[in-house]
C-alpha cells in the first residue's frame, strides 16, 4: 500500500514538475500568414508587414463612422493595453485597419485615436491608404474575416475579433474583442509569444 501511495506520490510530483516547466509557453490556435502590405497609418507614415517583424501585434477591423461595435471595441482594446502595461510587456504594437478607408483618412483617424483614453499612442498603428476592395481582400486571406460593405448606408459589416499576430507575421490566436474580452488571457499569450522569440 505504500509503494502504492509513493508511486502515485511520484505520478503527481512529475506532473506538477512538467506543468511548471511548461507554464509560460506560447501555443497558438492556427497559424495564418498575413498578406504583405504597405498602408498609411493617422502620422501619413508608410508601415507595412516588414515594419512590423520582429515584435508581436494585436489586430482589430474598426471604422471611425461605426455606429455599434467598433467604439467597444476601441474601448476594449485601450483596456488591453493598459493590462500590457501593469504586466510590465512592452515590446508590441496594435495595429487597426479601417475598413472604411475612402473617409478614414490619416487625420480622421487620429482624431479618433485621441477619443479614446489610449495609456500609449506610440503603440497604435491606425491604417488606411487602399480601397474598400483591397481590405475586404485581406481580411479573408490574412484573418479569415469577412468585410462587407453596405452599399445603402455608411456602415460597414465586419468582425469584432482581436487577432494576435506572431514575430514572423503570422496571425496564430483570436479573441472576442467586443463582449467577453479575456484580458488576463490575451496579457498571458504576449508575454510567453515574447518569451518565446527572445
Amino acid at each position: 500500500m505504500k509503494k502504492l501511495i509513493s508511486a502515485a506520490a511520484m505520478i503527481i510530483l512529475t506532473a506538477l514538475v512538467l506543468g511548471a516547466c511548461n507554464a509560460g509557453k506560447f501555443e497558438g490556435d492556427f497559424s495564418w500568414d498575413v498578406e504583405p502590405f504597405e498602408y498609411t497609418n493617422q502620422h501619413g507614415e508608410a508601415v507595412s508587414l516588414e515594419d512590423l517583424k520582429g515584435q508581436p501585434w494585436l489586430v482589430q477591423f474598426v471604422f471611425t463612422n461605426c455606429t455599434s461595435v467598433c467604439p467597444p471595441m476601441m474601448f476594449n482594446m485601450a483596456e488591453v493595453q493598459d493590462h500590457l502595461a501593469e504586466a510590465g510587456i512592452e515590446d508590441y504594437k496594435i495595429v487597426s485597419f479601417s475598413v472604411d478607408p475612402e473617409y478614414d483618412t490619416p487625420e480622421k483617424l487620429q482624431e479618433y485615436l485621441d477619443t479614446f483614453e489610449v495609456a500609449d499612442q506610440s503603440k497604435w498603428e491606425m491604417l488606411t491608404g487602399y480601397t474598400q476592395e483591397d481590405i475586404a481582400d485581406f481580411s479573408v486571406k490574412s484573418f479569415k474575416l469577412p468585410v462587407i460593405d453596405d452599399p445603402n448606408s455608411d456602415q460597414v459589416t465586419h468582425g469584432t475579433s482581436f487577432f494576435l499576430v506572431n514575430q514572423e507575421g503570422e496571425a496564430v490566436k483570436s479573441y472576442d474583442g467586443y463582449m467577453e474580452v479575456p484580458y488576463d488571457i490575451i496579457t498571458e499569450d504576449m508575454e510567453a509569444l515574447i518569451k518565446a522569440g527572445a
